[in-house]
């Protein structure tokens, strides 16, 4: 084994070793509820975008990126746009020309100004209007025409109910080697009154999709191993790796 097989080997072997270590576990549990009420996530920009993301999940989306070269991003929930800024600055500096698409529901007024003005928007496509509406289903269908590496990122409504249906919608384009992210599964395993205000929670959020989801499917599995490397994750069990075909 040469020296970079070794450090990769024992790479996998300390995170194998997270995901056994109670004590460990646990303490990023106790972050993660710890952290939601004071809106952690809120407090991040990238080049210059509020990106509301755990500085751990961005580094995640990173190496996956990274791994995947995808022609295609898509992200469900734009917010400030500082997501979309990120995954198009990681296709620039990988002299890619791979593009990014983001759809929301209501992009405010404000945050569409800056987004358009970024350096990154050339690579920025958005459409406004629900990701499960048949109309913008076909607009993202036809974006992703020819893209052989399509790379998808759920992060907008987190009822159960959408989150399924956008699985159900945006998992055919998405190929053997690529990822579909969903985020914010950590829903179902924090404490239910950190959520009061929303029309989510326990029973109803985004890992409670991925579950009833991937019983409808082989095609994708959760890949363990990034939230055990990770461990404080906005997204347990969310990270599905396209398997087949």
């Amino acid at each position: 084994m040469n020296p970079i097989e070794q450090f990769q080997h024992e790479c996998l072997e300390r995170i194998n070793a997270n995901g056994k270590n109670d004590n460990l576990m646990n303490a990023a549990k106790t972050f993660m509820q710890e952290s939601t009420l004071p809106k952690y996530s809120y407090n991040f920009c990238w080049l210059g975008r509020p990106i509301i993301q755990f500085p751990q999940d961005i580094i995640a989306m990173q190496e996956i990126i990274w791994h995947v070269k995808p022609d295609l991003i898509i992200e469900t929930g734009i917010a400030h746009g500082g997501s979309l800024v990120f995954y198009a600055s990681m296709l620039e500096l990988m002299s890619s020309h791979g593009q990014v698409l983001g759809i929301d529901l209501d992009i405010r007024g404000h945050n569409r100004v800056e987004i358009e003005k970024h350096p990154m928007f050339k690579r920025i496509t958005m459409i406004e209007g629900s990701s499960t509406d048949p109309a913008v289903v076909e607009r993202v269908y036809e974006f992703a025409r020819g893209k052989k590496k399509v790379l998808v990122a759920l992060d907008s409504n987190h009822t159960h109910e959408h989150v399924f249906k956008e699985l159900e919608l945006y998992s055919p384009i998405v190929r053997k080697e690529s990822y579909i992210v969903v985020f914010d599964t950590v829903i179902e395993d924090v404490p239910d009154e950190l959520f009061q205000d929303r029309p989510w929670g326990k029973g109803n959020n985004p890992k409670t999709a991925v579950f009833d989801f991937l019983k409808t499917t082989d095609r994708f599995e959760i890949e363990k191993d990034i939230q055990n490397k990770l461990l404080i994750t906005v997204s347990p069990d969310g990270y599905l790796k396209c398997v087949k075909d």
